[in-house]
């Protein structure tokens, strides 16, 4: 399957220079590992207001006029010019398609940000987003943005990965919109949709269904604000479970009772948790090249994202993956 090249906006700290506080660069497996897929853009936003590397650290700080970021050591308050910078930033952004941020950066952080109640040594009062990855989701909160640490995680890590490359192929279709190409949109990602919220799907496959004559534009964007509330929480298990059952469905014809059965104990160790997606994906991958189904070898369900990227490795942390 041939995939599109995501845009992604990624903490410049994660491999690509040495401008954290402490003059030192943090390198990222995972980065690494999806440079060959993606087109990154860097962004540190305490190097690029000037605070250079190393620098004195700052914190978010929480004042009686709401929480400011400050550099202890020299008492400089910088909150203006970092929320300045990050709009005028992400202004320029075109055709972004995620963000991987630092964790528990006071600028980059999603989530879980140390807030302190002063600026001595005292210990911290609570935990909120970072400035710069703050704003990133209240005007992105439609894409795949996480950090670093969460996407160690393996249900994180997958559902980033598969929202990434279906926004960055929603996105190619609007590029280039044709009737023909939202149709194709639907039906290639109709398992995809299925396993992430059913409900969503048949909203999206009447939207297509009725476009008749009305302005392809404005069928589009009806369709975008489904789509993407499709894409926004990771599907649970037994609903992967109904759509690997309902693929089964094409070939319970064609294999044998002691093959079916194999695949039922595949589903029921995946259910237990005991083996990732990937392992009754590629039973009921064999089935469709197999017995040549044309239209299930389109479904981006199978390969979401480029297989070179499946990596089982798992912090086992967080499973709920939210």
């Amino acid at each position: 399957m041939i995939h599109s090249r995501p845009q992604v906006v990624v903490s410049r700290c994660l491999g690509f220079d040495t401008c954290r506080y402490n003059g030192q660069m943090i390198p990222s497996k995972f980065v690494k590992r999806l440079k060959k897929y993606v087109q990154y853009f860097t962004v540190c936003p305490e190097f690029d207001i000037g605070l250079g590397a190393p620098r004195a650290p700052v914190r978010m700080v929480r004042k009686s006029d709401g929480i400011r970021l400050i550099q202890p050591l020299t008492g400089n308050d910088v909150t203006e010019r970092l929320t300045d910078y990050s709009h005028r930033f992400l202004d320029g952004l075109s055709g972004v398609d995620g963000f991987i941020l630092k964790s528990a950066s006071p600028t980059c952080g999603i989530k879980d940000v140390k807030v302190y109640p002063g600026e001595g040594k005292v210990m911290s009062s609570g935990r909120d987003s970072g400035f710069f990855g703050g704003i990133v989701i209240d005007r992105f909160n439609f894409l795949p943005v996480e950090d670093d640490g969460r996407l160690s995680n393996f249900i994180i890590r997958e559902h980033f990965l598969t929202t990434l490359f279906t926004v960055s192929r929603f996105r190619e279709l609007s590029n280039n919109l044709t009737r023909k190409g939202l149709v194709d949109f639907q039906s290639d990602n109709k398992l995809l949709f299925m396993s992430y919220n059913q409900n969503e799907m048949r909203i999206m496959g009447a939207i297509v269904g009725k476009m008749d004559s009305r302005d392809i534009r404005e069928v589009y964007d009806e369709y975008s604000s489904h789509f993407y509330k499709t894409m926004s929480t990771p599907p649970r298990h037994t609903s992967h479970i109904n759509v690997l059952m309902h693929g089964l469905g094409y070939f319970s014809k064609y294999i044998s009772s002691s093959e079916k059965r194999f695949f039922l104990d595949t589903l029921e160790r995946y259910r237990e948790g005991k083996i990732p997606l990937s392992v009754p994906l590629y039973i009921l991958r064999s089935y469709v090249v197999a017995f040549e189904s044309e239209y299930l070898a389109r479904q981006t369900f199978f390969e979401p994202y480029p297989e070179d990227l499946v990596e089982i490795t798992d912090s086992g942390k967080g499973r709920s993956g939210k």
